[in-house]
């Protein structure tokens, strides 16, 4: 016997990459997992893993804004540690040694 309806279709719908991560980001994607190393029943290692992916406007809902409070990040010390943070310093400091009287000996 056949559950086949005759006559009568069904949409089907479609997902594609876009709408699957629009959803994603918008509801956010938890992925948590234990990774344990035991050697005689003697646990060496054990490793936790916890993954959000969500948006920043969801992430900040639900409280998690480290981002804007990570001095590494936000360089709000005075001492950028990026690259070009780095550089940016190291430029200024050779414009000011440029500045000044020599002294060769003269």
């Amino acid at each position: 016997m056949s559950t086949e309806r005759r006559g009568i279709t069904m949409p089907r719908e479609t997902t594609t990459l876009a709408d699957l991560l629009d959803r994603v980001l918008d509801k956010g994607l938890v992925v948590a997992g234990d990774v344990s190393i035991s050697l005689a029943n003697v646990e060496l290692l054990t490793i936790r893993i916890r993954l959000l992916v969500c948006s920043i406007d969801k992430a900040e809902q639900i409280g998690l804004n480290w981002w804007k409070y990570d001095r590494s990040l936000t360089g709000r010390d005075g001492d950028d540690k990026t690259a070009i943070g780095r550089l940016e310093a190291r430029i200024a400091q050779l414009e000011r040694e440029l500045g000044r009287p020599q002294n060769r000996g003269r």
